[in-house]
């Protein structure tokens, strides 16, 4: 469904925190949710790109475009989530396809692939506005009970 801003508390949990306070790192990449799908568990974003993301050969910089791959992972991740809980990221390999492109819209999905107990199996790509694939990815996360800091 395409995401309403207007009424944030129809989203899992995750969608409703960033649509009320996006992280600083998604801000950075250009994070846009365009639509989600609890029940697939699978979402989908847009990264409007900026010069500061780019390499020094003028294309986006490959830690960039895996740093797009594990965010997008992340949201398709926390669709199933509870309030309290998080997926941090056990590992992810990025497959580079071609150069992304500054200053250009780029479509990354992700979707989950197997839920588990305490795992979730998940896999994304990511595509710019042609529809010419940039890169995949496939990551799998752990579902853990967010810990609270200690006031010291």
């Amino acid at each position: 469904m395409a995401i309403d801003r207007t009424r944030p508390e129809t989203y899992p949990p995750n969608i409703q925190a960033i649509l009320k306070r996006p992280a600083p790192a998604a801000v950075i990449l250009g994070q846009e949710i365009l639509d989600v799908d609890k029940e697939q568990g699978s979402v989908r974003v847009a990264y409007n790109t900026t010069p500061s993301l780019s390499n020094r050969y003028g294309a986006i910089h490959g830690g960039m475009t895996a740093a797009m791959m594990d965010d997008v992972i992340s949201l398709a991740a926390g669709l199933s989530i509870e309030w309290g809980q998080i997926t941090p990221t056990l590992e992810m390999k990025v497959n580079y396809i071609a150069q992304g492109k500054p200053e250009t819209r780029l479509i990354a999905e992700a979707r989950t692939v197997r839920r588990g107990s305490t795992v979730i199996f998940l896999e994304a790509d990511l595509k710019d506005a042609n529809g010419k694939l940039v890169a995949t990815a496939s990551s799998t996360v752990t579902i853990s009970q967010l810990k609270k800091r200690s006031e010291t």
